[in-house]
């Protein structure tokens, strides 16, 4: 199946970007997220199979886990409204809920996970009975298709002002999950590609701060070309990351404002002086969230939230 808003090569994607440039027309920013917690937490011996940044041989330490995580939760509500769900020893990624559940106005969506243990979370039912029931939005799931593999807001990375995805291919995201993605988050625009080797999730390489600042890593495409389209809509607004800031989890970004680039405290320490001078020029500050123990997991501080519109 094809769709002509879908792009598979960087050649034709920037050749739509050029010719048909589409303009910020709705809110960039998320009005409220949603959180989950640390229950149970620990390193998945499962989702470690093709996760090069969890520690497996990490001692976890639950009691730390909930403390980085209430302190993320006091960081960022000062910048939107939190909605935070309890976590299950049954499912230990459950604390990165934004591969799981995603929204646009109206929809609540649901992933359809690589591993079984995330499958789980997708089955959960408090949290879409909250969005159907508190917030009248309805329930949209990708996991009724048994060819479709789709991690949502970690496979795709949105840009929401101008409705455009950039979502990488992996283990955790394959082409039919593009296409179910582009149309469940009515996409005007979306360009798949491959990521390099060894990595499981876009968001990992790449973040779009508040439509108007790009984060990217070149190192984390197989073809350095569909980095360079992706960075062409935002220059100069670009920061390019290194392997090293990549692998810190510096591309592990989120804006829930026009103000703040909110980053691990691992990230943002992992940033060099020219990649924290290039966000500070954007006219964003940085906010740093210590996260080490959840990150042992895998995931840093934009696998935590999963954004509400």
């Amino acid at each position: 199946m094809t769709h002509p808003d879908v792009f598979f090569d960087a050649e034709s994607f920037a050749h739509a970007q050029a010719t048909v440039p589409l303009g910020i027309d709705a809110h960039p920013v998320a009005k409220a997220a949603l959180l989950v917690s640390p229950d149970g937490f620990r390193v998945s011996n499962e989702t470690c199979s093709d996760n090069r940044y969890m520690r497996a041989d990490h001692a976890t330490d639950e009691a730390r886990a909930h403390a980085q995580h209430a302190g993320l939760v006091r960081a960022i509500d000062r910048c939107v409204p939190i909605v935070r769900f309890r976590g299950d020893p049954a499912s230990p990624d459950a604390v990165f809920p934004n591969n799981v559940f995603a929204t646009i106005n109206g929809r609540l969506i649901v992933g359809a996970m690589r591993h079984p243990e995330r499958r789980l979370e997708a089955l959960r039912h408090d949290i879409p009975r909250f969005f159907r029931t508190r917030l009248g939005y309805a329930v949209h799931r990708l996991d009724h298709d048994p060819t479709c593999v789709a991690e949502l807001t970690g496979a795709l990375a949105i840009d929401r002002g101008r409705s455009v995805g950039y979502c990488g291919l992996s283990e955790r995201c394959n082409e039919s999950g593009a296409l179910a993605m582009h149309e469940a988050f009515r996409l005007r625009r979306t360009f798949v590609f491959e990521l390099a080797a060894g990595e499981y999730h876009t968001n990992v390489v790449l973040a779009v701060l508040a439509s108007r600042l790009l984060l990217i890593c070149r190192d984390g495409f197989a073809d350095p070309r569909a980095a360079d389209a992706i960075a062409a809509t935002y220059a100069p607004q670009v920061v390019w990351l290194d392997q090293d800031e990549k692998l810190g989890f510096s591309g592990n970004a989120i804006a829930l404002d026009s103000t703040t680039a909110w980053l691990s405290e691992c990230g943002a320490e992992s940033l060099r002086p020219a990649s924290r001078s290039g966000i500070e020029r954007s006219g964003m500050r940085i906010g740093a969230v210590p996260l080490d123990e959840i990150e042992s997991a895998g995931g840093s501080l934009r696998c935590c939230v999963a954004e509400v519109f």
